[in-house]
């Protein structure tokens, strides 16, 4: 029987006989090797942002899905485009086995269905004009392959993030994005290097979209949500830089137009 990348042994042993020290030169030791793993399936990555962005200007929407900490991953890069930059709620969505109770504490059995990753979609009217990622670092989670296939047949696009090769998810997915990380510290604890590779290439994948639909100028979130004090401050020093005015002035168009592209637009014109 062939060992999934994933559940393969750790490169250590004896981790309880380490020094505080010892584990967490180790631990910092394998995160150092995720990003080149991650740069290494760049070509992937892109694959799917540039279909991601085709299917947006149509009017469609970007999907994630995953059970435990992938699910929670896709949860949070979801969560984070609304106020980041300026998308409406549900542009962007984070499917989690369990549903939102899933979020905090381990709902058993709830990856394990085969027909409730399509109920899911179906309740969010899921789409032909839509995208969805399945999220899954061992590629095996029936909830969320079976999702996916369900999506091929009814010619929704289909794209996935795992790290083991040769996957029934990444044979599943029409773009797939396999990052192979090796074997955890702890040995199939997979919120460790295979987590952290996960939420790097979902922080691509929806910063690049973003910034190809127009949701960044220059390098500034200038759509973002003005959701506390820190971002109205930033916020007004973006627009008083823009507009080379006064942190008053710049303060008080921001607070009439509700964003910075609204402020300097409105200023300028």
């Amino acid at each position: 029987m062939n060992i999934k990348i994933t559940e393969s042994d750790s490169n250590y042993n004896y981790l309880e006989n380490m020094s505080v020290n010892e584990l967490l030169i180790n631990i910092n030791k394998e995160d150092q090797t995720v990003a080149h793993a991650v740069q290494k399936i760049i070509p992937s990555i892109e694959k799917l942002v540039e279909v991601i962005v085709e299917k947006m200007k149509q009017g469609g929407r970007l999907f994630y899905m995953g059970a435990g900490t992938s699910g929670r991953l896709g949860v949070v890069d979801a969560s984070e485009c609304p106020p980041t930059f300026g998308v409406e709620q549900g542009v962007v969505i984070g499917l989690i086995a369990g549903g939102d109770e899933a979020i905090r504490k381990a709902v058993e059995f709830a990856e394990d269905s085969t027909v409730q990753g399509w109920v899911d979609l179906q309740e969010n009217n899921i789409s032909s004009k839509d995208v969805v990622i399945g999220i899954a670092a061992s590629g095996s989670t029936p909830y969320v392959i079976s999702a996916l296939h369900t999506c091929n047949l009814k010619g929704i696009t289909t794209g996935c993030i795992t790290c083991n090769e040769s996957s029934t998810l990444a044979a599943t997915a029409k773009y797939p994005i396999v990052c192979v990380v090796g074997p955890e510290f702890v040995t199939g604890s997979t919120r460790l290097k295979s987590g952290t590779a996960q939420k790097l290439i979902l922080n691509m994948l929806s910063t690049a979209v973003m910034i190809r639909m127009g949701k960044v100028k220059g390098n500034k979130m200038v759509d973002m949500q003005l959701s506390n004090n820190k971002l109205l401050d930033r916020g007004t020093k973006m627009v008083a830089q823009e507009l080379n005015v006064s942190y008053e002035i710049a303060n008080d168009l921001l607070l009439k137009y509700g964003s910075v592209r609204s402020a300097v637009s409105n200023y300028k014109n």
